[in-house]
């Protein structure tokens, strides 16, 4: 008797649930191809030189990125986003690509699109990305090379983004919003909106750099905006402030002012992905640098520190009274950006608070309508 090509199940038997349900199963990664780029941007966490022969040499190979991604793939990983940097500027682009498509992988693409060429094109109509996601600097030459400090980035930008949208490929857009393109924040809005209806977001919070660049880090809180033109930016998007309002209860807890638990890590860190650095160094999230918290790939392997490395950090620990008394108490902590990995790039400890990212959660909290008293009730 032939048997049906095709037949039927309940969504509920889908075996993709079973794996998702599944404990120490990876779900994701994030893979850095390089900490080069093109471009300058004075707020930017890791960009390098992109003719940096340093970095160029410590950057891991197409053997090795896919003899991880055969591990990744080994401990149920279904989704990979290649970013960098700008992974562009790799030769072997192309290669690393289909070769992690090759593996059943779902692949994202975080780039600038600057670089984007017709190769790209046909490659990625051949080998279709999940997405494609870049980001929106500003929507003229003057704000856009301001913070990219590239003559010729801006034209370069719309080139690469028209082709992309041209050829019907799915395209996500975001923004960073910054002293240098702060008043053109409305524009790029509207900007990105037009172009993808499916998704905009804009990010209000910078984070320092993962090499500790002192200098570097100077340009970057000179790009952070104040915890009010934060909130007023947020108050002015009627889709984000909405949102706010609406998982406002979620984000604002009394009840967590009675948590006393000392564990560091309360968010999903290392549960179910990770980020795969461009020197084959592992960290749980991306902006988790401290050195107790990297596993260095070219050492190891990555089932070693999924099974034995992961659970150490995510069991990690601290009773500093400073802890304890502030973030690890507070009902709106969720507004906030603080996290160990956040932290020790501003203080160079992971259990210490930071006044920046408290100015902006109360901020929050005042323009949701929560007053102190309700906040934090005696």
């Amino acid at each position: 008797m032939n048997q049906p090509l095709v037949s039927s199940s309940s969504l509920s038997d889908f075996p993709l649930w079973d794996k998702m349900k599944e404990k120490q199963r990876i779900l994701e990664f994030r893979l850095e191809l390089t900490a080069r780029c093109n471009n300058n941007c004075s707020h930017c966490y890791i960009n390098l030189p992109a003719g940096d022969r340093a970095a160029q040499e410590k950057e891991l190979n197409f053997e090795e990125i896919m003899k991880i991604a055969d591990q990744a793939v080994q401990l149920g990983a279904l989704w990979c986003t290649i970013t960098g940097g700008e992974p562009l500027l790799r030769n072997d682009f192309n290669d690393i690509y289909i070769g992690l498509k090759k593996k059943g992988l779902i692949v994202s693409v975080f780039t600038n699109a600057t670089l984007i060429k017709e190769e790209h094109i046909e490659l990625f109509k051949k080998y279709p990305p999940r997405d494609i996601e870049a980001t929106v600097y500003g929507v003229t030459k003057e704000t856009y090379e301001a913070v990219t400090h590239r003559p010729g980035s801006y034209q370069a930008f719309v080139q690469g983004l028209n082709l992309l949208l041209q050829n019907g490929l799915k395209v996500r857009l975001k923004a960073m919003a910054l002293r240098s393109n702060f008043k053109e924040l409305p524009q790029i809005a509207q900007f990105c909106r037009e172009r993808t209806k499916d998704y905009f977001r804009f990010d209000p919070l910078l984070h320092l750099r993962l090499d500790l660049n002192p200098a570097r880090n100077e340009e970057i809180k000179l790009e952070r905006l104040t915890p009010k033109e934060i909130v007023a930016i947020e108050m002015a998007d009627s889709e984000r402030f909405s949102s706010l309002e609406k998982s406002c209860d979620t984000l604002i807890n009394p009840e967590f002012a009675n948590v006393t638990s000392n564990r560091l890590f309360h968010c999903g860190t290392g549960s179910g992905s990770f980020v795969i650095g461009f020197d084959g160094n592992l960290r749980l999230c991306m902006s988790l640098q401290h050195p107790d918290c990297i596993y260095n790939l070219k050492e190891g392997n990555l089932i070693d520190a999924w099974q034995n490395f992961v659970p150490k950090i995510r069991d990690m620990r601290s009773d500093k009274k400073e802890l304890m008394n502030t973030c690890r108490s507070c009902p709106i902590i969720n507004l906030c950006l603080w996290c160990p990995a956040h932290a020790y790039l501003e203080t160079g400890e992971m259990d210490s608070w930071v006044e920046y990212f408290c100015q902006v959660a109360h901020e929050r909290a005042k323009a949701l309508g929560y007053e102190q008293s309700k906040v934090f009730p005696d």
